[in-house]
């Protein structure tokens, strides 16, 4: 039988395995939802390829915008592939230490309050 500690560095190294080589295999050709907004402004047909000028413009006037830390899971444009390796396992180990955490104060607070035995 495999020990906790065992199961839980394997999937570990999995995920960040896999993260790793899922940078070498995407797609530099946006799809989803950057997709779907460049063919709604007319950056981008469904069939063809996306201009390498085509960018989203977002009016903003009285809206909630945001910058993502990591745009594009990459640490900018100079950085290249190893910026993505970097963004991805970061990504990857700040993601598992935080269900590490829930899982820990779960525990914790479970033995704060243990079941009471029905009698």
């Amino acid at each position: 039988m495999i020990d906790n500690k065992t199961l839980l560095a394997g999937g570990l190294i999995i995920a960040i395995l896999t993260g790793v080589v899922a940078v070498f295999l995407a797609s530099s050709d946006p799809d989803g939802l950057e997709s779907t907004a460049l063919i709604i402004q007319g950056g981008k047909t469904l069939t063809g390829p996306t201009p390498p000028d085509a960018e989203i413009v977002e009016n903003m006037d009285g809206k909630f915008a945001y910058s993502a830390p990591m745009p594009d899971y990459s640490l900018g444009e100079g950085s290249g592939s190893m910026g993505g390796i970097l963004a991805i396992v970061g990504g990857t180990l700040f993601a598992f230490l935080v269900a590490i955490g829930l899982i820990y104060a779960l525990k914790v607070s479970g033995k704060k309050n243990p079941p009471k035995a029905n009698q």
